[in-house]
C-alpha cells in the first residue's frame, strides 16, 4: 500500500526515483516516487510518524519497497566501470566491495515491502543517507549529537516493531513471522481520480 494514505505526513525523498543515489541514474522499477510498504509495516511507520510529531519532530523515508529488478539493476552497476558518485557515496569502499562489505544486498529485504530507509528531517545523523562507509554504522560515535540521534530513531523504530541493520542507521526491516516473499512490480503513480 502507499504510505501516503494513512501517513501522509512523513516526508517522502525517494532517491533511487532520482539521479540522487550511488548509481547516478533513476533506478529501474522506480517509474514514481512513492513509498509503498505492506500494509502491517506502513501502519507501524503511521504509529512511528504521530509518536515523532507528539515529540516535535518529522520522519523522512528514502526508500521503502524495492522492485526485484532494482535490485538485479544494482548488480549490473556493479558491474560496470561506472564510479562518478563515489565521492558522494562510497569515498573510502571500492565499488567491488560493496557487496561483500555488506552495503548493498544480492537479495533485499525492500522487496519484500517490509523494510524501510528513514531519518529524521534536520538531524544530523553523522553521514547522508546511503553513505557505504563505517562512519554510517549505527553504533558509530564520532559525532555524539549523531550517536544520540541515532540511539533515539532506534527506540522509535523498535517501539513500533522494527529491527535496525547495524551497518545502515538508516535501514529498518518490520518483523513479521513466517515467510516473507519478494515481489518485482514496478512503483507507479495513482492513477488519477
Amino acid at each position: 500500500m502507499r504510505l501516503a494514505e494513512v501517513a501522509p505526513r512523513v516526508k517522502q525523498e525517494i532517491r533511487y526515483a532520482t539521479a540522487n543515489n550511488f548509481t547516478g541514474a533513476p533506478v529501474s522499477g522506480y517509474d514514481a516516487a512513492a513509498c509503498w510498504l505492506r500494509r502491517e509495516a506502513a501502519e507501524a511507520l503511521a504509529a512511528a510518524e504521530r509518536d515523532a510529531e507528539a515529540a516535535g519532530f518529522q520522519l523522512v523515508v528514502y526508500d521503502c519497497y524495492r522492485p526485484k529488478r532494482a535490485v538485479a539493476a544494482f548488480v549490473e552497476w556493479s558491474k560496470t566501470g561506472d564510479e562518478r558518485m563515489k565521492a558522494e557515496f562510497f569515498p573510502r569502499v571500492a565499488k567491488r566491495e560493496l557487496f561483500k562489505e555488506g552495503y548493498i544486498a544480492l537479495i533485499s529485504s525492500h522487496s519484500t515491502g517490509l523494510a524501510v530507509d528513514i531519518g529524521v528531517v534536520g538531524w544530523d545523523f553523522g553521514t547522508p543517507f546511503d553513505r557505504f562507509d563505517p562512519a554510517s554504522f549505527t553504533s558509530a560515535a564520532t559525532i555524539p549529537t549523531a550517536a544520540a540521534n541515532h540511539a533515539r530513531l532506534v527506540a522509535l523504530m523498535r517501539a513500533h516493531g522494527f529491527q535496525n541493520y547495524a551497518r545502515e542507521w538508516w535501514h529498518y526491516n518490520f518483523v513479521v513471522p513466517g515467510p516473507t516473499p519478494s515481489y518485482d512490480a514496478p512503483i507507479v503513480a495513482p492513477a488519477p481520480p
